[in-house]
């Protein structure tokens, strides 16, 4: 049964595992000493994801006593996970700063607007 989700360019006729967008470029990367056939649009970039998890894995396994390469992968996944989490957090926590900042200096601004329309109204009576 197809994925509704699936974003590769498959067609009815060609299986997901072949579908292969025209930029996309064949890429071959270990990830703790197993090795992956992939394929995208860069490269370099698609090594440097393999890299951080191979890193992550690598890291995960040295303080452990597992050697079960699937306990490992999925600790390192979640090592990944909560980092993620953490930067999105401080992501969030600086855009509420910067939207703060943002409605403060509107508000000021509103505030000038009408400070300098009453002192105006206080020169013409006065």
């Amino acid at each position: 049964m197809p994925d509704s989700d699936n974003k590769t360019n498959a067609t009815p006729a060609q299986p997901a595992e072949q579908a292969v967008t025209p930029a996309a470029q064949a890429l071959t990367v270990d990830i703790y000493d197993q090795t992956y056939h992939l394929s995208g649009d860069d490269p370099a970039y698609i090594q440097k994801l393999a890299d951080i998890v191979d890193d992550k894995m690598r890291l995960v396994a040295s303080h452990g006593r597992t050697v079960d390469s699937l306990r490992v992968a999925v600790l390192a996944a979640l090592n990944i996970a909560d980092e993620l989490a953490t930067l999105e957090r401080r992501y969030h926590t600086l855009a509420g700063t910067a939207e703060e900042s943002g409605n403060m200096r509107n508000r000021a601004q509103t505030l000038t607007g009408l400070l300098d329309a009453i002192l105006e109204d206080e020169r013409k009576l006065g």
